[in-house]
Parts: C-alpha cells; sequence; structure tokens
C-alpha cells in the first residue's frame, strides 16, 4: 500500500495543541523533530519492504506505507540485524495498523529514509488540499497553502546559440609546447652574478621599452555587435454592440392554410386592390420580355473575355525585331543561337546547309567553296550582319567564353573544336548600338574565299586554331560548354583549384559516344634555344596572311582533348551515344551580370600566355561534384560520373559504368538543361513530350508530360521566373509552361513561323525589358518581347515551386512502396493459392485412396459370398474351395 504526494500542492495546517513541534523548534536539541525517526535501511530491506531509492520512492513519490505487523515480524526473524530495531519499542507503541516511511533524498535529517511516529504528523503530511478546505470552513484558526512550482517549457531554439559560437574565440590550431633544459653538469654549480653591457654580450637581453609608432596605428573603421530583433506589439480594444440572444428556430414542413383561409383570402377587397394596381406593369413586363431578353448583360457582349483590359498584349509574346539575309542564310538553316554576354542588343547566330547526308556528299565541292559561317546581328541594323566568323565546316553550337567575351568556341559537323577571336572587331559592334550606318552587301559576291581580300562592307574574321581530324569527334559536335573558372580538371577527371581564376577547359559531346575535356593552355615543354625563337619571330609575318590573332596559335591542328570519357551500357555491351549533356557547376545559364566588366578584362593575361600548371601544386576540390546528366540519340537519360577509373590489373584509366539510366523519351533526347534557380532540377525534351528531373531521384521524373501530336524540337527555362519555360514544337509553336498555373497543358501557344523550331534563348536586357530569341528551320530568327507577367515572378514564387518539387518527390516515393506493396500483397496471394492448390490435391490422393480401399473390401466380400453359393450349389469342389497359398 502506498499513498503519492499531491503534485499540484501539499497543504500543511498547524494545531499548536495536537501538532509535533516543527523541524526548526527542535532541531536545536536533537537535530530532527521528536515525531520522526532517520533510518538508515539496506537494499535487502528496501527490496523486502517495495521502498527501493530513485525506483519504488523518488523526489515526487517520496512516501510508502508499510504495515506494523510486517515490521515486528521483521524485527523478530532478524532481530537485531533488522535496521527497525532501535526504535522496537516506539513501533510496538504506534496505535494504528500502518506506518508512515518517507524518502528523504536531500537528507534533510541526515539519513535516506525517516519513519513518522505519530499519527498527526502522517495526517498532515498525507493530507489532501480537498480536506484542508474543508477544515478551513470548520473555523481553523490559519491555513498556509504551498502552490506548485510551474514546470519549466522545453527550450526552442531560435539561432541565438549559433551567434554565441560565431562571437567566441576558438583555438585554429594546437597549442606550442616548449620544453627548457640544463646541462646536467651544471647542477649545482656555484652561480655568481655580475654586471655587464648588453650591447656588448652576444646572446643577451635587450630592453625594448613599448612607445606609440604612428605609422603602425590601427584605427578601427568597423565594428562587430550583435542586435536582437524583436516583434512590434500593438493593443487595441474596441467596442461591439451587445445583442439581446433570442431562440431562433427552422421550418423544415410547408406551412398550409385551410381551405376557408384560402376562400377567404381570394375573396377579400385588399387582393383585388393589389391585382389592379399592378396588372398595367404586369402587362408592360411580358411585352418587353417578349421584344428583348432584359437577363443579357451587354458589357460582356461588347468582346471576348479574353480581348478584355488588353489581356492578349499582357500574356502573348510580341514580335519586337526579326532577321535573316538572303545571301548568308538563304536555303540554310539556324543550328544555335547564343546573346553576345556584355553588349546589349547583339546576338550570334549559326547556319548550316539544309541537306541531307547524300545530298551533302554530291554538293562536296560547293561547299569547300562557300564555308560555314556564324552571324552577328544588331537591333540597330536588322538587314545587315554585322560580323561573321568563318568556320571549316557547319557548326551546331557555339559558346562565348564567360572570362572573355572576345573569345568564341564552337563545334563542328566534321568533329573539330574552333575557337576564334574577336577582340579586334569589339568597337564594330559596340558602334551598331550608336546607329552607325552600314552599306549593303553588294549582291554580286556569291561566295566567300579563303584567300585574299574581302570585296563587302562586313568583316569575316577567320578561325585562331582548330584542332587535328584525327584528334576530334568521330561524329558532329552537338554539345558544348566551358568550365567555371572555379575549378580544372586533371588527366584522371579530379577537380582541381584554378589559380589563374579564367576558364581554360572546354568539354563537348557527339554521338560517338564520348565526351572530350579540352584544355587552352601552353603546355610545358623544354625551353627552346635562342636560334629557334629569332626564326618563329622572323616568319611570324609569313604565318600570318589573313590577320588572324595569334592568341590560340599554339593549339592550330595540334590541339588534343585532355580526357576522353566514354559512355558504356548498364545492362549490355556497348555504349550510349550522347547529344547533350548537363553539368552541375556550369556556365549555361548565366547572365550578363556574371561576366567581367571591360576593366577587369583588360588585366585578364592572354591565352597564349597562359601555361598548363603542375598536378603537384593544385589543390583538389572535394566540393565540385562530377556527376552530370547525359542525354542520347534512343531518348534515354543517363546518369554518370567523368572521373577516371584505374584497372587493377592492366592499370589502364577506363570510364565507369553510368549509375542509373531512365527511358521516357521515345526519340533523341534534344535538350537537357538545368533551372537557373535549383541546381538540381533538369529539363529534358525528346520525341513528343518532355520531364522534369530532380537530382538524386532514382524512381523516374518529377513531371512527365503528356504525349503531343507535335514534337517537341526545343527547350529552355525562363531566365526571371522559377516556374516558367518555353517548349519548341515541328509545327512552329511555341508553348508557355506555368507550373504555379497548369501542369497537364502549356498555359498558353503562340504561333511563331511554319517551320519547325530549332533553338530558343531568352535574355534579360534590364528589370522592365526581357527578350526571348526564336528560330526556325527556315534561317528567320525571331526576337519576341516577353510580357510583364512572364518576366515578373509572383510573391514566393522560387518557394512555391520548391514545396511543389517536394511534393512531387513524395508523390514518386509513396508510388514506389505502393508497387512494392502491391508486389509483396501478389506473392503473398499467389502463395496461398499455390498451398490451397497442394492441400486440395492431398484431399484428392486421399479420397482416391480410401474409393479404392472400400471398392477392394466389396470386391472380396463378393468373391466370398460367390464361393459360398457355388459351394452350397455342388459346384465347387473343397479342393478348389482352399486357398491358394
Amino acid at each position: 500500500m502506498s499513498a503519492k504526494k499531491p503534485k499540484s500542492g501539499v497543504s500543511k495546517v498547524k494545531d499548536k495543541k495536537n501538532d509535533p513541534p516543527s523541524p526548526k523548534e527542535s532541531s536545536v536539541e536533537t537535530g530532527h523533530p521528536d515525531y520522526i525517526f532517520p533510518l538508515v535501511l539496506t537494499s535487502a530491506t528496501q527490496e523486502l519492504f517495495g521502498c527501493r531509492a530513485d525506483e519504488d520512492v523518488t523526489g515526487d513519490d517520496p512516501y510508502r506505507l508499510l504495515k506494523k505487523e510486517d515490521i515486528i515480524q521483521d524485527m523478530k526473524t532478524r532481530a537485531a540485524v533488522s535496521d527497525f530495531s532501535p526504535i522496537k519499542q516506539a513501533v510496538l507503541d504506534y496505535p494504528e495498523d500502518e506506518i508512515l516511511l518517507v524518502f528523504d533524498r536531500d537528507f534533510t535529517y541526515g539519513q535516506s529514509f525517516y519513519l513518522v511516529l505519530t499519527v498527526e504528523a502522517k495526517e498532515n503530511l498525507l493530507k489532501p488540499p480537498a480536506e484542508v478546505e474543508g477544515e478551513e470552513d470548520e473555523g481553523e484558526e490559519f491555513s498556509e497553502i504551498i502552490q506548485k512550482t510551474p514546470e519549466p517549457q522545453p527550450w526552442v531554439s531560435l539561432g541565438s546559440e549559433r551567434e554565441i559560437e560565431e562571437e567566441s574565440f576558438m583555438d585554429t590550431r594546437p597549442k606550442l609546447c616548449y620544453r627548457i633544459s640544463r646541462v646536467r653538469r651544471e647542477f649545482g654549480a656555484p652561480v655568481s652574478f655580475s654586471t655587464c653591457n648588453a650591447v656588448e654580450l652576444r646572446d643577451s637581453c635587450i630592453e625594448c621599452s613599448s612607445y606609440q609608432d604612428k605609422s603602425f596605428s590601427i584605427r578601427r573603421m568597423e565594428k562587430q555587435c550583435g542586435v536582437q530583433a524583436i516583434p512590434n506589439t500593438n493593443n487595441s480594444s474596441t467596442q461591439t454592440i451587445w445583442k439581446y440572444p433570442r431562440n431562433m428556430c427552422t421550418q423544415y414542413e410547408p406551412r398550409e392554410l385551410n381551405e376557408e383561409e384560402k376562400e377567404n383570402i381570394l375573396q377579400s377587397e385588399k387582393l383585388k386592390n393589389f391585382l389592379n394596381s399592378v396588372t398595367a406593369r404586369f402587362e408592360l413586363a411580358i411585352q418587353q420580355n417578349v421584344i428583348m431578353d432584359v437577363f443579357v448583360d451587354d458589357w460582356w457582349a461588347l468582346g471576348e473575355e479574353d480581348a478584355m483590359f488588353g489581356r492578349k498584349a499582357e500574356t502573348h509574346l510580341k514580335e519586337y525585331q526579326s532577321f535573316t539575309d538572303l545571301h548568308y542564310s538563304k536555303e540554310k538553316t539556324i543550328s544555335y543561337i547564343s546573346w553576345h554576354p556584355t553588349i546589349s542588343g547583339v546576338i550570334a547566330v549559326s547556319v548550316t546547309e539544309r541537306l541531307s547526308f547524300e545530298e551533302r556528299i554530291d554538293s562536296s565541292t560547293n561547299l569547300l567553296l562557300n564555308p560555314a559561317l556564324i552571324l552577328f546581328w544588331s537591333f540597330s541594323d536588322p538587314i545587315n550582319p554585322q560580323l561573321l566568323l568563318e568556320c571549316p565546316d557547319d557548326v551546331f553550337c557555339f559558346e562565348f567564353c564567360p572570362s572573355d567575351p572576345n573569345v568564341i568556341v564552337g563545334g563542328c559537323m566534321n568533329g573539330q573544336v574552333v575557337l576564334w577571336d574577336i577582340s579586334g572587331h569589339v568597337e564594330r559592334l559596340q558602334g551598331t548600338r550608336a546607329g552607325v550606318g552600314r552599306k549593303t552587301i553588294s549582291s554580286n559576291i556569291n561566295t566567300l574565299s579563303f584567300e585574299g581580300k574581302q570585296e563587302k562592307d562586313t568583316p569575316v574574321v577567320r578561325y585562331c586554331a582548330v584542332s587535328g581530324i584525327d584528334s576530334g569527334h568521330r561524329a558532329p559536335i552537338t554539345d558544348i560548354q566551358w568550365l567555371p573558372d572555379s575549378f580544372e580538371v586533371s588527366r584522371t577527371g579530379i577537380p582541381l583549384e584554378n589559380k589563374s581564376q579564367i576558364s581554360v577547359q572546354i568539354v563537348t559531346c557527339a554521338p560517338d559516344s564520348c565526351l572530350m575535356f579540352w584544355d587552352l593552355r601552353t603546355p610545358r615543354v623544354v625551353a627552346q634555344s635562342l636560334t629557334d625563337r629569332k626564326q618563329k619571330t622572323e616568319e611570324k609575318v609569313l604565318e600570318n596572311p589573313h590577320g588572324v590573332p595569334n592568341t590560340f596559335k599554339h593549339l592550330d591542328l595540334t590541339w588534343k582533348p585532355l580526357i576522353r570519357v566514354t559512355l558504356p551500357k548498364v545492362d549490355t555491351s556497348g555504349e550510349y551515344s550522347p547529344l547533350k549533356f548537363s553539368l552541375r557547376e556550369s556556365t549555361t545559364n548565366s547572365t550578363a551580370d556574371k561576366f567581367l566588366s571591360g576593366a577587369e578584362r583588360a588585366e585578364v593575361p592572354e591565352y597564349s600566355q597562359l601555361r598548363v600548371p603542375s598536378a603537384k601544386h593544385q589543390r583538389q576540390l572535394e566540393n565540385i561534384s562530377t556527376k552530370f546528366y547525359v542525354g542520347t540519340e534512343d531518348g534515354e537519360l543517363v546518369y554518370t560520373d567523368w572521373r577516371l577509373e584505374k584497372d587493377n590489373d592492366s592499370g589502364r584509366l577506363f570510364s565507369p559504368k553510368p549509375t542509373h539510366r531512365f527511358r521516357v523519351h521515345d526519340s533523341l533526347v534534344n535538350t537537357v538543361l538545368r533551372s537557373p534557380f535549383f541546381k538540381d532540377v533538369i529539363l529534358t525534351v525528346g520525341g513528343w513530350n518532355f520531364a522534369i528531373w530532380k537530382e538524386g531521384v532514382t524512381n523516374g521524373p518529377i513531371l512527365l508530360s503528356p504525349c503531343s501530336p507535335r514534337k517537341c524540337t526545343v527547350g529552355f527555362w525562363s531566365l526571371t521566373r522559377p516556374a516558367v519555360f518555353f517548349i519548341g514544337k515541328e509545327d512552329g509553336n511555341l508553348e508557355v509552361w506555368d507550373l504555379l498555373e497548369k501542369t497537364h497543358e502549356p498555359s498558353q501557344t503562340q504561333n511563331i513561323t511554319t517551320a519547325h523550331i530549332t533553338c530558343i534563348k531568352p535574355w534579360v536586357i534590364s528589370s522592365k525589358q526581357q527578350l526571348l530569341a526564336v528560330s526556325d528551320h527556315l534561317g528567320t530568327l525571331h526576337i519576341l518581347e516577353v510580357p510583364w507577367t512572364l518576366r515578373h515572378p509572383s510573391a514566393n514564387e522560387k518557394c512555391s515551386v520548391s514545396s511543389y518539387f517536394e511534393k512531387e518527390v513524395e508523390r514518386l516515393e509513396y508510388f514506389e512502396k505502393r508497387q512494392e506493396m502491391r508486389a509483396r500483397e501478389r506473392r503473398e496471394m499467389e502463395a496461398e493459392q499455390q498451398r490451397r492448390k497442394m492441400e486440395a490435391g492431398a484431399v484428392s490422393v486421399k479420397q482416391v485412396e480410401e474409393l479404392e480401399g472400400e471398392a477392394l473390401k466389396e470386391y472380396e466380400e463378393y468373391h466370398t459370398m460367390e464361393k459360398l453359393i457355388l459351394k452350397n450349389m455342388g459346384l465347387l469342389s473343397e479342393s478348389e474351395d482352399t486357398p491358394d497359398h
């Protein structure tokens, strides 16, 4: 039996006559009150009486009622060994059957337990507050109620501990330990002191008194201090009208009049006067309803709902300008477009021949005489291109250098990588913005020559360097990207620190089943002799007859890739054929504000002066992800690693197999692009649909579009709105998708051209203007102005899109778990059916055995009866009746 201490508080009532003296009154003489006795209970006694410290009794529940007869029996059994033997007489004189034992956790009276020896003290300790209130009503002299101590609430972190950690001083290196020793032979030797000059002696101490030096005084310009912001509070009050509450009822059955009441109302004069007064107005309303419908809203009948308040002008793309050339882009298609990073209003496009493979072979001679070009268009002159870049073959992709926009790299159809330097024509491109007039190109020039002066005003820039055909790709280069200036890659694919802070490496891919990393710097070679240098300086004039800059002369026709990354298939032999790729650390979606300014570009050293550093002096970067996505010709999305592995047997480097492979597109993948707002979200376009993926989610795409009646040719994210992206179709339509508005269909579809769209590139001019460049198969470049609704993000749009992506990830996980559960249930059901079949088969075998036994028994009975009948008829002799043994 036990009694628990009330948690809400303990009421103690003092009575001067009956209550024992308080601890303060008697502690002067004995150290504890007279009505208690401190005890030392061994573990055996605690186990016997069920009062183990901190287990059966605690600080919150310190009371236990012990039976008097149990204590007496313990004293008889263990005699002097019993812990209660010192108070034997007090226990025997106790009037009641239960004695209160209290656990003294704080050792208030010197021991861990004490026994209450009086009934009054026991009642005062165990009496609940309700009884005290009842006794107070009966006229007690005074009472003291002790309220419960409020319980502490759990501490909620608001980030203050992080500020404390940042403000606190911590050791950044291990402490230094110095050991000072003395030569052993000098121990106990006599010491003699003398005065000497510290300057004359070597290794002596020199006094350096402190003084203030103004040249080294540090003036504190900034001081770090912590400020805590609290929300503003506002107290206000209002006065409302108080209404008297009334009972309300609801009628749910019709209330009808009887026949007598109806007759009285119909015959009343009041009804007759009402009908006479409203008859004229009622007839007029009926006539007006016949003539016209009074319920038609004339405002909405003025025009369509979508055309009101200029909604089409606000939501649809307007054509800002278009570029086409009857000479250079005639019967050609635009394969790639790119905005100039620093010069506003200048855009470059690459044009290729619209020929099949057989037609290209037949017209190979004409293609050599008419080299492929990259055209630079300016808004100031929409008729004539401002600059032409000569290419060795048709270019399918090109990119401006993020460190120096004057350097351009491109990938050709024959697998070569090309470099241009347009630093000598920057003033011409910048001058077009001021409205500088251009002469029309003479129409009698139909071809371009590789040598000789061009007979037109538009300058043609020849490429600085081109890779060797044997060292490049074996198929057309379909995608090319610059590595950021924050890192570079070694020959084994390990990210290293880029000390020059200039983009010096390029990544290309082609359908020949490999990706290649290229380095623009000059490799380290042995120093040349002075005579060789003189010969090269003398030959420099002859080696540059066309005025081509010597920026990349060291790479021309000798340029080889740094790394070759192959893409072996996961489950079978063979390799994937990549078309597009996406690196986590890339500069594809960067805008003009990420490029260096003109003053800073002047300080960037030339690429011809850069040298490949030694890998021993470079620091390896661990925070750079080497995983990337690749879109293939078969509509597959592959997730692999560019870091090479070493074979333990042969020691050769090889590319690892991809970790994941997805197949959602039914045709070649033409777009693999990361979102400019979420690095782990990728848009892929191919065949008749597109998909959105999240890096790290291996269940499949988080969003897969339904199959459209027309093929999707290209896609691109919006640069200012996280939820918007554009999809180009083969019928010339441009679809605008807004994930916050619709996810099953585009928010709007607009026809741009009659041919299929080949490339899409948005560009932000300012916060009030954004342009979208769209090229088609006929060689026309359309510049569209993006409306306010498609360029201005809504409030918390990025957070809303991120939440949508997270919900889609949870949906994929739930779907996968549900499939696993369904498969497990299917397996259990099949096992149950198999078990039932086996049980049914066992029952059928048992029934067959029973039937055969019964048939055999009946046959034996029949055989016995037949013998008996034949014997009675005398037809069976006794010899025949004897059974055979």
